[in-house]
């Protein structure tokens, strides 16, 4: 489960950055609005902006969702390791009165 999500994690990461950079920005628009060679005017239509914009809050969304669940499952994950510090835990035996020693040959 965990290597699927980090699989569907790596691909939306592309694609986010993909959406990031194909998208116009803001200060284009102020350039072609003051004659900079664009034919959109001042108060004109946003053109594909909105729909790229659409598309990459909802990768953004899902980006954030994978996001939580890998780290939810990492910490999940972690909570069975112990330390190499840490001395493991020997249990003993309740009553050992009536077993002899074992002595190596």
């Amino acid at each position: 489960m965990f290597q699927i999500i980090l699989a569907i994690h790596l691909v939306i990461a592309f694609v986010l950055i993909v959406l990031v950079l194909l998208q116009q920005g803001k200060g284009a628009d102020a350039g072609a609005n003051f004659g900079g060679g664009s034919s959109q005017s001042v108060f004109g239509s946003s053109g594909s902006n909105s729909f790229m914009l659409k598309v990459t809050s909802v990768v953004a969304v899902i980006f954030f969702i994978t996001s939580l669940t890998l780290a939810y499952l990492g910490s999940e994950q972690a909570k069975g390791y112990q330390s190499v510090v840490q001395k493991p835990v020997v249990e003993e035996k309740a009553d050992t009165s009536s077993e002899e020693p074992v002595v190596p040959n």
